[in-house]
């Protein structure tokens, strides 16, 4: 069996598609994945080091916005279209799996005008315009919030399957993570972040946050800066009197390789990615969530309210976020251990474990009717 797998921009649509492809591996042994992207993208650099051939085209995103870049883009698309078409009619696949970003567009569009078998994965609560119109096309819609199934058209084609998320977070185990972390298990645990590159509102309203919990006997905290925000975070506690290395119920670092000794904790604070959403509700984690706000269509705060909605999480939005805030919903939750059980309960109840399985089920569909 042969696979095309398509995805890039972000390390949210990549990821899940290299989860995909390594399903379908296990799932059809001997099965050949091809993984196809933007010649640009970080998907370019990322997914040969997994293993799998890839091959890029040109694609870019219309601005929502009457532009004279548009021309150029349409101009990109139709390279692209053609490009995909050249690559699927050489590579024949029995199935087009699509995870979103502009790539998208032209390699599920060019696999439907051939008649292949498509998949597409929607990861936010709000649909992307691409998914939208791709709908369309798509054999099959796999969606990882209830929420987003309302926005696409033809209802009999969605499956509510979740995101994939990495194995090890799947075998988190919470008294083995403290353990890893130099933490005990009688004390609250908070871990805070922002992303890989990190958030500033975050990163401010934390500084705070250490600032009044330092050396507090209650909770330990472990907040990761991001890569690019490390030196202003450690400026921003020097600033208020804070110096992170003489407190110590605290770790401060840049970026967090062990996210899942890190999902050991009681509350996380964090933005409302797909993947981080999907990370945290696997393990049954509640969280205050502050969307980024700057988010293609504000996706993310349509994915921390449905968060919200379920039970499972607290949304500040970030025109809020301080160090005030945070600490009277971190208080608030220390004294009210029944709410914080209840919003664990709810974020494990989203959880979808299963969610490459279910993904896999819709590849056989989509398979058995080749």
């Amino acid at each position: 069996m042969r696979f095309i797998v398509a995805g890039g921009g972000t390390g949210g649509h990549i990821y899940p598609a290299l989860a995909i492809a390594r399903g379908l591996k296990d799932r059809y042994p001997g099965a050949e994945i091809l993984y196809m992207g933007t010649s640009g993208g970080m998907e370019a650099d990322i997914v040969p080091k997994e293993g799998f051939p890839f091959r890029g085209i040109e694609a870019a995103g219309l601005e929502r916005k009457l532009s004279p870049r548009n021309l150029l883009v349409i101009w990109k698309a139709w390279r692209g279209l053609r490009q995909a078409g050249r690559i699927i009619r050489s590579w024949n696949p029995d199935v087009v799996i699509g995870t979103g970003g502009y790539v998208c567009g032209p390699v599920i569009l060019a696999a439907a005008c051939k008649r292949i078998p498509t998949l597409i994965h929607e990861q936010n609560a709000l649909p992307g315009l691409t998914n939208r119109i791709l709908s369309r096309f798509a054999g099959r819609i796999a969606v990882t919030f209830a929420a987003s199934a309302g926005y696409f058209p033809s209802q009999e084609k969605v499956r509510l399957t979740g995101l994939p998320v990495r194995p090890e977070i799947l075998q988190t185990d919470k008294s083995a993570g403290l353990k890893k972390l130099g933490f005990t298990e009688d004390r609250f645990f908070l871990f805070s972040f922002g992303g890989s590159r990190g958030a500033r509102t975050i990163n401010k309203a934390m500084a705070e946050v250490i600032k009044t919990y330092a050396d507090d006997p209650r909770l330990y905290l472990l907040h990761a800066t991001g890569t690019a925000g490390y030196r202003e975070f450690i400026e921003d506690c020097a600033a208020i009197g804070i110096d992170p290395d003489r407190v110590r119920n605290l770790k401060v670092v840049p970026y967090i390789y062990n996210m899942q000794d890190a999902l050991a904790a009681d509350l996380v604070i964090s933005r409302a990615g797909a993947a981080t959403l999907a990370e945290l509700t696997a393990c049954g984690v509640p969280s205050i969530l502050i969307p980024y706000p700057y988010a293609a269509e504000n996706h993310q705060e349509f994915n921390a309210r449905a968060m919200e909605k379920e039970g499972a999480a607290i949304v500040v939005l970030d025109r809020q976020a301080n160090g005030a805030l945070l600490c009277a919903k971190i208080e608030e939750l220390l004294g009210d251990r029944e709410k914080l059980s209840d919003m664990s309960a709810a974020s494990k109840k989203v959880g979808r474990r299963s969610a490459l399985e279910d993904i896999m089920g819709c590849v056989d569909e989509l398979v058995r009717r080749r």
